[in-house]
């Protein structure tokens, strides 16, 4: 039978997934898709802070208390995590957790900001420098009480790779696994070209504004036009600077490529923490990355690495 592409949307990790499988049999391509799915709710049940039983909950329950053993897994994900907050100078931080969703809920009732005092106030137990592990026992520790870890700025990426490697692991020649804007894609479509992945346009989320041309490579977009608030006729970003605890300003997207959705969904936010100019120059000094930004006045700016068209 010819191959043909397998998709399935659905719900998982608070986020919307759509998983796609290339197989001359659809049952087949069903099954594995079967299999990305239970990574990915295994990932979620680990790395959720809704779940009170789950490894991260546990970690923010003992804060200030005592260390906490986890699997090797979730000690390898902060372990990473903190290298790229030394990378991005901080401008990446799991422990941004800590702030009170009462101070930045992004619903339309958010009329005014915080002060830049009460901001500060807020940010101070963010500091990843205050994860203590331990590589003999697999423990993490958060220094302070009220430090809190969470994984929404690179767990949707790592789950997206591990859903990718358990679909390559069972015989998926081809495929995408794209998690809300994070996505990773493997192999070809059945007509051999590599796969087409659309650059959200940050004014009209349903519509891109570029297109790429990807195989083997992984794409993640942070934008302001998902999730934002207007005050006074100025669009705030969800994207918080964890240094201030204010709303980012100034760039509307940006778009990560990189050989991993973990990589490309960690560097998207910090990249838009750090601005235009300190974010392209952190990307240009890495290999295999690429980066495209567009900001409040429409301004398309790319790495070195690539031509936008």
């Amino acid at each position: 039978m010819a191959d043909l592409i397998v998709k399935r949307s659905l719900r998982l990790m608070g986020n919307r997934f759509e998983i796609s499988a290339v197989s001359g049999d659809e049952l087949w391509a069903n099954q594995r898709i079967d299999q990305a799915v239970g990574e990915i709710q295994r990932i979620e049940q680990l790395l959720s802070t809704f779940r009170e039983d789950s490894q991260t909950q546990l970690i923010n329950n003992h804060a200030g208390i005592r260390p906490v053993a986890v699997d090797y897994e979730v000690y390898a994900l902060i372990e990473r995590s903190i290298r790229i907050s030394e990378l991005t100078q901080g401008a990446f931080d799991i422990t941004y957790g800590s702030i009170d969703k009462s101070l930045w809920n992004f619903d339309l009732n958010m009329q005014s900001l915080p002060t830049a005092e009460v901001a500060k106030n807020m940010v101070r137990l963010i500091n990843y420098k205050n994860i203590v592990l331990d590589a003999e026992h697999f423990s993490v520790f958060l220094k302070e009480e009220g430090m809190r870890i969470g994984f929404g700025g690179i767990g949707k990426g790592y789950a997206a790779e591990m859903a990718k490697k358990i679909m390559q692991e069972n015989g998926v020649k081809g495929g995408v696994v794209n998690a809300s804007g994070d996505l990773t894609a493997w192999g070809k479509q059945p007509d051999g070209s590599e796969w087409t992945i659309g650059i959200a346009d940050p004014d009209s989320k349903n519509k891109p504004f570029s297109y790429l041309k990807i195989s083997d490579m992984a794409v993640a977009t942070s934008g302001n036009y998902e999730k934002f608030i207007l005050i006074d006729g100025k669009k705030y970003s969800h994207t918080i600077n964890p240094k201030t605890g204010l709303p980012v300003t100034g760039i509307k997207s940006v778009t990560i490529i990189s050989p991993n959705a973990e990589l490309s969904d960690a560097l998207a936010t910090p990249v838009t923490v750090l601005g235009v100019t300190v974010g392209l120059d952190l990307i240009n000094q890495m290999k295999n990355i690429a980066c495209i930004i567009v900001d409040d006045h429409n301004r398309l700016f790319s790495s070195k690495n690539i031509k936008i068209s």
